[in-house]
């Protein structure tokens, strides 16, 4: 859904639909066309959809020392350190590889088949315990920062699915999203919830077709089993009974990923301030930027959610455009629970639109929009703009904003709209909008509604 990068609430195309469509529908449809605008079916072929920012639960590290001290217990890390201390000086393949007799006599000693032996190398070779010269190879040193190695170690792992890490080919493409997901449920995951989210991860994102998905079900449990038994010998998982979860090491490693591709990964340390939070300075460390996207998350998970909601209805319906938008990037995770919150929004001049669409969206009974209505909530969605110092690159993520005979109607909508920020909204088009007909059209329509 398009937004304003600060929380914008409303997807501004499908506003412009419920201008269209909202008055002539049944309630079902009506429900059907809230749901879409809100962007809970929402699907997207664009290539930025790899490179989104994800916002993860807030995790807790076990100790630094203890990290540490966990690392040579590895057993990856173990096999690469006696690898080490076997391997000694002497000469290497031209691709840098023990000769084949010797990697057959070491597989042996060590008790490793020459697939694991080959990423044991690897970890060996590139976490300094083995060093190779044009002269072969030989010893390298231990580790001085041990936390460092075992970024790197993870790293080499990660590295090698491309080539066939853990002998599952669905578990190797998806292993990243694998470990996000887990990642993100510390109590662990069960063996069934993994296969079926791997399995639809496969469906959906490698477009497989229905045979080899039916093939899939029936191979992929005997798969993730030795795939698992790969990753936790490599000291990222932990296997129960019935579930599986990230072992310490493992929860410090996905996250130095995860923070390395740009998402937000907090330590709970980071943001369990900002559960203390007033809902009033709450919303305004987000606006500012100073609180993490997981932020909102915590602070409602502290409260009773029909408290919760009713604090931040309190301050969006005297607030601004900017408020509101991020408030209802919060309440928009909310569930029925905050329905009678919700409710007594309805009351409120500055809400009462929003709360309509938040109780249609789950299917509870709501007031009908008008076109009207529509117009008024796409400008109080185009208004966050105003709180925004970059305006030209947040412009950039309303992708309703192209140039169009639709935007040109929006544009017009606007100027005869009562809300009170639509001429302010127009002169911003006027000023920054990069198509010259819309910006023109948008001052035009901005000295029309300034003549009423």
């Amino acid at each position: 859904m398009a937004n304003s990068g600060n929380g914008g609430v409303f997807d501004l195309g499908e506003l412009r639909n419920l201008i269209d469509e909202l008055g002539s529908v049944s309630g079902e449809e009506r429900e059907a066309l809230l749901a879409e605008m809100a962007g809970e079916n929402d699907e997207c072929d664009c290539d930025d959809c790899e490179s989104e920012v994800l916002s993860f639960p807030p995790v807790e590290l076990a100790p630094p020392a203890e990290l540490a001290g966990a690392v040579r217990s590895v057993p990856l890390v173990r096999d690469a350190r006696r690898l080490a201390a076997w391997t000694g000086a002497r000469e290497v393949t031209a691709e840098g590889f023990l000769p084949p007799g010797e990697a057959r006599e070491v597989s042996g000693e060590l008790g490793l088949t020459l697939d694991r032996l080959r990423l044991v190398w690897i970890v060996a070779v590139n976490g300094g315990l083995l060093r190779i010269t044009r002269a072969g190879v030989s010893r390298g040193e231990e580790p001085s920062d041990l936390m460092r190695f075992w970024d790197g170690v993870v790293m080499d792992v990660l590295d090698r699915t491309e080539e066939g890490l853990t002998g599952s080919a669905v578990a190797d493409e998806h292993l990243t999203e694998m470990l996000a997901t887990i990642y993100a449920t510390t109590d662990g995951i069960t063996y069934a919830a993994l296969i079926e989210g791997m399995l639809q991860a496969h469906e959906i994102g490698c477009e497989a077709r229905a045979h080899e998905m039916r093939r899939l079900r029936e191979t992929l449990p005997g798969e993730l089993d030795v795939a698992l038994d790969l990753l936790q010998y490599c000291g990222l998982f932990e296997r129960g009974a019935e579930s599986v979860r990230l072992t310490p090491l493992g929860v410090w490693a996905v996250r130095q990923d995860l923070l390395r591709e740009g998402h937000d990964a907090p330590l709970l340390s980071e943001i369990a301030g900002f559960a203390e939070l007033s809902a009033c300075e709450l919303v305004d460390a987000m606006l500012t930027g100073e609180a993490p996207s997981s932020a909102p998350a915590l602070w409602a998970e502290r409260r009773v959610p029909e408290d919760a909601a009713r604090e931040l209805i309190k301050v969006a319906a005297s607030g601004t455009a900017g408020q509101r938008g991020v408030i209802g990037t919060v309440l928009a995770e909310m569930g029925p629970e905050a329905e009678p919150a919700m409710r007594e929004a309805l009351a409120e001049p500055a809400m009462w639109r929003h709360a309509a669409v938040w109780l249609a969206v789950r299917d509870l009974e709501a007031p009908v929009l008008t076109e009207e209505d529509g117009t008024w909530l796409a400008v109080d969605t185009l208004a966050t703009l105003l709180h925004i110092a970059d305006v030209p690159e947040a412009m950039e993520e309303f992708e309703e904003l192209e140039a169009g005979d639709e935007l040109l109607r929006l544009v017009e909508d606007i100027s005869r709209s009562s809300h009170p920020d639509a001429i302010a909204v127009l002169e911003l088009l006027g000023a920054n909008h990069p198509d010259a007909t819309v910006a023109k059209a948008a001052r035009k329509a901005a000295m029309k509604a300034r003549s009423r």
